[in-house]
């Protein structure tokens, strides 16, 4: 099979895997390939919506599991590869000296045993390092049941390490991935947490969970990813919607993969994180699953209307930060700003407010953007519904219909 079959074959076989952020790697160029120190390699995307690339593989797709969901299990009839780790480094090599990416992500089934996967990974990323000096941006899956010794010689040679705990409950994972253990993989968050240095997996850790396959509800997700944050210090936890590639009695029948349940789990995510909210703010056993309609922060607002509308002559920031549409931002251009003058609508445009949201949960000077009769839970609700469908924008066709 040649190099270019394989490729086809590995690429597609690796794209159920989301979790391949690259933010944060201090790792410097002396006097090789690539370089990753520093700015590197910022996610998919930059701040300023430039594009940064990976080249995302897997080793081989050969694998001695049989988790019920996988493309790749044992039991399915696909087309299997198996690269050598000379041929990663060449593909890797040809592609960045062309300029198509920026750095790796590599990951594999499990062949043999986890320890023989582990060593094959490590005599890829060897050779690339040492001889093809490539000092770009790596991320690697860590294998599950590892021995320590592997993951601290892979670790010393790469940007980031990942270890996914694919669903948010051991009873789900005993369901559909029989042959996996959570243990293995928290384990392997412990050992990484424990040693991470700047010559030690520097950029972090991440993890991944499948959403949809099992039942689990949004509050047992999030309260998983906050344990996983709070007790291994991740960089990510990425939310990967369940795709339905194989049939199992044991697996949901889905059209559809549960995209937008997927995208509330990452606003979630980014709430807790960044806005110091709580789980229990966004989501608790009357409510355990997030609205489809609203995003959490405006679904937490319109549950907690009593606390508004907010003067933004007055608020702290940290309740600025609470108002739908009001990010760090644009809170801090409100404090700034209202030092010198009495802010009213529209000198919040002139900052750059997006108003779109946060007019229904805000005052300034003393004044709503309607009449004051009109602060209610059903004028917001529908308003904020309303606006949202005619907001959604269609592609544009080159013909009429």
């Amino acid at each position: 099979m040649s190099i270019e079959e394989k490729l086809k074959i590995l690429a597609d076989s690796a794209k159920y895997d989301a979790s391949c952020s690259s933010s944060g790697s201090k790792r410097e160029n002396n006097n090789g390939l690539g370089n990753a120190s520093y700015s590197g390699i910022c996610h998919s995307f930059s701040s300023d919506g430039r594009c940064i690339s990976l080249l995302k593989i897997l080793m081989t797709n050969c694998c001695i599991f049989d988790c019920k969901y996988c493309i790749n299990r044992k039991s399915n009839e696909v087309k299997r590869a198996l690269f050598t780790p000379e041929e990663i480094c060449q593909i890797t090599i040809n592609f960045y000296q062309r300029n198509y990416i920026e750095g790796l992500f590599l990951s594999s089934g499990i062949i043999k045993s986890s320890d023989y996967t582990m060593n094959k990974l490590i005599e890829t990323i060897t050779l690339l390092r040492c001889k093809y000096h490539f000092n770009g941006y790596i991320h690697v899956k860590a294998i599950p049941g590892a021995s320590n010794y592997l993951l601290k010689k892979l670790g010393s040679l790469v940007d980031r390490m990942s270890a996914n705990i694919e669903l948010p409950t051991n009873n789900a994972l005993k369901l559909l991935a029989p042959d996996k253990n959570q243990d293995k993989v928290t384990n392997i968050m412990q050992f990484i947490k424990e040693n991470k240095s700047k010559n030690f997996v520097n950029a972090g850790q991440s993890s991944q969970m499948i959403i949809g396959a099992t039942n689990e509800s949004d509050l047992n997700i999030m309260q998983m990813s906050t344990n996983l944050y709070n007790q291994y210090h991740l960089k990510r936890v990425f939310y990967s919607a369940y795709i339905p590639v194989n049939k199992d009695r044991f697996l949901p029948s889905l059209k559809m993969p549960p995209l937008k349940r997927e995208h509330r789990l990452y606003q979630a995510d980014w709430l807790i994180r960044y806005y110091h909210y709580k789980i229990n703010d966004l989501l608790d056993d009357n409510h355990p699953n997030f609205d489809i309609l609203l995003d959490p922060k405006t679904s937490w607002a319109l549950r907690n209307l009593n606390q508004f509308p907010l003067e933004v002559n007055k608020a702290s920031y940290n309740d600025l930060l609470k108002v739908p549409g009001i990010g760090p931002t644009s809170a801090k251009k409100i404090i700034s700003n209202r030092k010198y003058y009495t802010l009213e609508y529209n000198d919040l445009k002139k900052l750059g407010v997006i108003l779109k949201r946060a007019k229904y949960f805000i005052l300034c000077n003393g004044k709503y953007f309607t009449n004051n009769n009109y602060f209610n839970l059903n004028f917001i609700k529908n308003n904020l519904l309303l606006e949202d469908n005619i907001d959604k924008k269609v592609q544009l066709c080159l013909f009429n219909e």
